[in-house]
């Protein structure tokens, strides 16, 4: 597997998992890490990633010809897409891996607006 490849399966991951992160910290008021399910859906997207033959050439999941998902965790990642897919401008741009707080950001925002640091 070329170096390019494993770059781009690697960055794929850390995206779902950081939507899914974000997902379950909004919806599911989990403080420190995931709750079980989103545990569960996490691992799954990630062995999904992990064997997807098409990786070189793909776009997105939902545009790729063969569907790897069992419906049930289908509709689950649709639902975390949906919700997190527009939140993710939010995310920290320190190459942290954990989404920014809104309301956290807002205030940043704000303070820097009042000349505060």
């Amino acid at each position: 597997m070329s170096q390019d490849m494993e770059i781009k399966r690697e960055r794929e991951k850390r995206m779902v998992s950081q939507m899914i992160l974000l997902y379950c910290r909004k919806n599911h008021n989990t403080p420190g890490g995931l709750c079980p399910q989103c545990r569960k859906l996490d691992d799954y997207a990630r062995a999904r990633s992990e064997h997807c033959p098409f990786m070189e050439e793909k776009t997105f999941c939902s545009n790729c010809r063969v569907h790897c998902y069992r419906s049930e965790m289908r509709e689950e990642i649709r639902k975390v897409m949906r919700f997190s897919g527009p939140r993710m401008i939010f995310l920290s741009s320190g190459g942290g891996d954990t989404p920014c707080d809104r309301d956290t950001e807002r205030a940043a925002v704000a303070g820097r607006r009042r000349g505060l640091k």
